[in-house]
């Protein structure tokens, strides 16, 4: 699959759906659309495993974004990439970082994630990169991503990277390997942004739980209908 995304035959969007992003679809008919057009949806977390053992449909595995996003970019190695996304000073030093550790060979475009969409169609298409990672957040990465997609006509790959810019650039800390594999990163999260992170993982949290546990608002076509490859 990672080979398929790194060579493109025309522009793709790459989406990663998590507890949070179905809490967002189930109160936003343009963001279930916007994930819905997306040509590759990957399940990210334990929750959504949780859900998918509910709706007995085989879970696959737990791709998230921060960890298979870097060895995405690998591949695109020599290549020009975008990063748009998070703020200053970190921005600057997570381009730092991917030119240093992932793309030595290629050329960078950035921009911060606070512009009009505008500006970021007309920077894609000014500079043609063969890799936009989108560190905007949900929803407003997925749908300037559909935007994007739709204006560009150059093969390349759209990532949908949530806060992966952020890792890269030192303003957020990962949790520790055994807190990752063990479902837990979110957990790690929550202590380092209290005030910042409490509604999302914990009331929201419990609100998905009760959606897809106790008064089911999933069903299976929905699920399914997000999770499609069309690449």
């Amino acid at each position: 699959m990672i080979e398929r995304l790194s060579k493109p035959d025309r522009p793709l969007i790459l989406a990663f759906a998590n507890a949070h992003s179905m809490n967002l679809l189930a109160k936003s008919e343009s963001f279930f659309k916007s994930l819905c057009d997306a040509d590759t949806v990957l399940r990210d977390g334990s929750g959504m495993e949780t859900l998918f053992n509910q709706l007995r449909i085989p879970p696959g595995l737990n791709l998230n974004g921060t960890d298979l996003i870097p060895d995405l970019i690998s591949l695109f190695n020599g290549r020009c990439i975008a990063l748009l996304g998070t703020q200053e000073p970190y921005l600057r030093s997570g381009v730092d970082f991917v030119e240093k550790n992932l793309a030595p060979q290629s050329n960078f475009v950035h921009a911060n994630g606070f512009h009009e969409e505008k500006v970021y169609l007309l920077l894609a298409a000014e500079s043609c990169p063969a890799l936009i990672v989108l560190g905007m957040g949900m929803p407003r990465q997925e749908e300037v991503a559909i935007a994007l997609r739709s204006t560009l006509s150059y093969p390349c790959l759209i990532v949908c990277g949530g806060a992966i810019i952020d890792f890269w650039g030192g303003r957020t800390t990962r949790a520790p390997l055994w807190m990752r594999r063990n479902g837990m990163e979110w957990f790690f999260r929550l202590q380092l942004e209290p005030k910042r992170l409490f509604q999302r993982y914990v009331t929201g949290n419990m609100v998905f739980l009760a959606r897809a546990l106790i008064f089911p608002f999933f069903n299976s076509g929905l699920i399914q209908k997000i999770f499609r490859s069309r690449v």
